[in-house]
């Protein structure tokens, strides 16, 4: 019996080594049997039926789709509002009849200049220019200009030195015209509204000069001409002149350098 047990552990030993070698061939063969077994005893995948009901109220019209993707999502536009504007409003408080800032405001989004509210007196508007009329009806008069001042205004006032009559215009008007003024003579202009109306000041008021008629202009500007040219002929006469005795001086020294007389006198 003892010998027999060194026989037994070499079978044991060969029969191991056998049975892993085939385990090593036989494994790959199981694996892909499991597999196809498992993909062919999985259920199929079957698509959901969509039946869509039409025409509700009448017979019903049962349509089948198979393929069905809904429809794009729609992304209702939402308008931003502007927070910022870039730009001023295309107003001119110098021009008359134009549409109101408040209006272009509303309608464009631009910006109006700040401005004082018609519970406070209005500032004082700015007189531009008292311009003699010589042509047409109302030809020697004076017509005023005037800009609006940054308030509520409801209307404005003409006011001249001298004169107890103030003439009144629309709060659009940004002129208007009055008598003949002497030279000198101050005019004011005032805005008004309910809760009153503006101080004179230094840009509210202009005193009336005389502005110089085309024909001296005219007659000024022929006599500078003049000047200047008679000092233009005065300057060229001189250079020539000098051009003139240097030529003579020189040409004098050259024959003075060729007379014998000369050179002797220069040798003693």
């Amino acid at each position: 019996m003892v010998w027999l047990s060194p026989l037994l552990q070499l079978l044991m030993a060969s029969l191991c080594r056998n049975v892993a070698v085939l385990l090593f061939f036989v494994s790959p063969l199981m694996h892909s049997h499991l597999f196809a077994h498992a993909s062919t005893s999985s259920p199929p995948i079957t698509r959901k039926r969509i039946t869509f009901l039409t025409g509700l109220g009448s017979e019903t019209d049962n349509t089948d789709y198979d393929d069905y993707s809904p429809p794009p999502e729609v992304v209702p536009s939402v308008k931003i509002p502007r927070l910022y504007s870039n730009f001023v409003c295309h107003y001119d408080p110098c021009l008359e009849n134009q549409e109101p800032c408040d209006h272009l405001k509303a309608k464009t989004g631009c910006l109006c200049p700040g401005r004082s509210g018609g519970d406070k007196p209005p500032h004082a508007p700015r007189i531009q220019a008292l311009l003699p009329i010589t042509e047409g009806e109302n030809a020697g008069k004076i017509e005023v200009q005037w800009c609006a001042p940054q308030s509520v205004v409801s209307s404005y006032k003409v006011i001249v030195e001298g004169s107890d009559n103030a003439m009144e215009f629309g709060d659009a008007f940004r002129r208007g015209f009055v008598g003949s003024l002497e030279v000198g003579t101050k005019v004011c202009v005032e805005a008004v509204n309910n809760a009153g109306h503006s101080s004179p000041s230094d840009f509210s008021c202009k005193r009336f000069e005389r502005p110089e008629s085309s024909d001296h202009k005219l007659m000024a500007g022929v006599i500078g001409g003049g000047v200047a040219f008679i000092l233009l002929l005065v300057i060229v006469a001189v250079v020539l002149c000098r051009r003139q005795m240097c030529q003579k001086a020189r040409q004098e020294s050259v024959i003075g350098l060729g007379n014998p007389s000369y050179k002797a006198e220069r040798a003693s």
